[in-house]
């Protein structure tokens, strides 16, 4: 009995003392405040915004893994004679690098999962960073004042991809190897400059005995601490700035609706994070990947058939061979545009024309407000055909980086297949363009008929004259609110009768038009500008969608 009062009384002064110290460190710093403001935060609940945690889930598989990887991978070139358990190569001249990968997959218990479950994760977080950015574009979420968290999206993305490859090189097998060199000819046709950046990197003529023993740090620690101090700066930004949300009743730009950080969308994190772990955990178990003892070690004079990049530069590959090969002389210094426009100047300006787009379309349509809601892709034809096009002009060039392998499996000549990947590719994103924006003006148009006649039932009744005619039924409140939300700029107007604007003032005008001019008026809109009107007669519009 006394000895359980003197528990209590120790349990009841511990108590008490916890308390002292949380209310001393709240009085010099807001603790409490704080906590209680980011545990109440809420959060969309919505399919869409686990993309991006998708990446950062993936990440943290990741790190986890690349440290249990650390401890037994041996990032050296110094050549040794392989004597492990895998007898096909035992006797063969190989790098340490090489070596310790081997050993890590046939001879370190539980080896080879984990690094089939690192090399699936770097897969799924490349492929999950891309969907986000593509979902933040279609949706707009990139607009004012999300603008910082964009660049630092694509940075992100540019420093996944360059992480994935400095990972991929490592192993120094065939595969790997062929990559490097490359990557070698790409730095080469960088003019006056590329010998020395190649000499640099490799410590010497390639292969060299340094770019793994160089790249190693970049992976494990220069990398991986940028993209962590990318990750957690984004995480700032989007609790800072309130996270994106879709139209709805009660949403505007000026609350959120969701659920509060704790408890449910901690646990719904929670969940996600344990799905994420166990899927690329069966993955990595039963979905071979990247076997380097099939391949060999790297030698200089031996080139892996059918080396494929992994997706993410794949177009990078594909743009390599349908550019045709031809070179220039110019003041004594030979200048090779294949591989040099593809692979150094198409990149850089992809990814430049990526980083500005939010502040061309905010230079084009002048929209300088804030904008917390997301646009849905039809409401915006001319962006979602630009995406579209976009990724059809990725995926052409993802195909051409595999056209020898595509002509070998469906037994058609090769050069046929190249001039056709390169018509597609001048052709197909033009398509694209046209047709996605066709798709979202029928949309639009789809969207004013279920809000003046209702939405379709399936029920068909026949009348006494024969006829037959289906039954409607007016939309819900919920969905109508989604279909009349549209919170679109106006295109710029005409300068007033008498003055004369610039040429940079008209071709603006000219581009906002375009981007801004082709809309479906729904009920309740005026038709000139898309503002709510105060009648609800609906607007006319033309043949082609641009309202009149």
């Amino acid at each position: 009995m006394l000895l359980s009062r003197s528990r209590a009384r120790l349990k009841q002064r511990a108590a008490r003392a916890a308390g002292d110290t949380v209310l001393r460190l709240d009085r010099r710093l807001p603790l409490v405040d704080a906590a209680r403001t980011t545990l109440r935060k809420a959060f969309p609940d919505h399919w869409s915004f686990l993309l991006g945690e998708l990446a950062l889930y993936s990440f943290v598989v990741l790190l986890v893994t690349g440290v249990w990887l650390t401890l037994f991978f041996r990032p050296s070139m110094s050549e040794v004679v392989y004597q492990g358990s895998y007898v096909p190569l035992r006797g063969v001249r190989m790098s340490e690098a090489f070596a310790s990968a081997l050993r890590i997959s046939f001879d370190v218990r539980g080896g080879l999962l984990i690094r089939q479950i690192h090399h699936w994760a770097a897969l799924v977080m490349t492929a999950s960073v891309g969907v986000h950015m593509l979902r933040v574009f279609f949706t707009g979420a990139f607009r004012r004042p999300r603008e910082a968290n964009w660049l630092i999206g694509i940075t992100l993305f540019l420093l996944t991809m360059l992480e994935g490859f400095a990972g991929y090189s490592l192993p120094d097998d065939l595969l790997s190897g062929t990559g490097l060199r490359t990557a070698q000819g790409f730095v080469l046709s960088v003019p006056v400059i590329g010998t020395y950046l190649s000499m640099f990197l490799f410590g010497g003529e390639f292969p060299g005995h340094d770019i793994v023993s160089r790249l190693y740090p970049v992976h494990i620690l220069l990398l991986p601490g940028a993209l962590l101090a990318g990750v957690v700066l984004h995480l700032i930004l989007v609790v800072h700035l309130k996270h994106t949300q879709w139209p709805g009743p009660g949403r505007t730009n000026r609350n959120v609706v969701g659920k509060p950080m704790f408890p449910q969308f901690a646990a719904q994190s929670a969940g996600l994070l344990a799905i994420v772990s166990g899927l690329l955990a069966v993955l990595g178990a039963l979905a071979q990947i990247n076997p380097v003892w099939n391949y060999g070690p790297y030698r200089p004079d031996q080139v892996s058939g059918g080396a494929q990049p992994d997706w993410y530069l794949g177009f990078i590959e594909g743009a390599m061979r349908l550019l045709p090969g031809f070179e220039t002389r110019l003041w004594g210094h030979t200048v090779s545009w294949n591989p040099f426009l593809p692979a150094v100047v198409f990149p850089l300006l992809f990814f430049l024309a990526l980083y500005l787009y939010p502040f061309m379309e905010r230079w084009i349509t002048g929209d300088r407000g804030e904008r917390h809601l997301c646009a849905r892709p039809r409401d915006v034809p001319v962006r979602t055909s630009l995406g579209v096009a976009g990724i059809v002009f990725y995926g052409l060039l993802l195909l051409a980086g595999g056209q020898d392998i595509l002509a070998h499996v469906f037994h058609v000549p090769l050069n046929a297949l190249t001039w056709c990947l390169r018509a597609a590719v001048l052709a197909g994103p033009l398509l694209a363009f046209w047709l996605t924006r066709r798709v979202c003006l029928a949309l639009q148009w789809h969207d004013r008929t279920r809000l003046e006649e209702g939405s379709e039932t399936g029920d068909v009744a026949q009348s006494v004259h024969g006829g037959y005619a289906e039954s409607r039924r007016p939309v819900a409140v919920r969905e109508r609110h989604t279909l009349v939300h549209r919170d679109l700029p106006r295109p710029l107007p005409a300068p007033p009768a008498g003055t004369r604007a610039g040429r940079l003032t008209r071709l603006r005008r000219a581009l906002s038009g375009w981007f801004h001019g082709d809309r479906v008026a729904l009920p309740g809109e005026d038709a000139d500008d898309g503002e709510p009107r105060d009648d609800a007669t609906p607007a006319a519009t033309g043949g082609h969608g641009r309202s009149v």
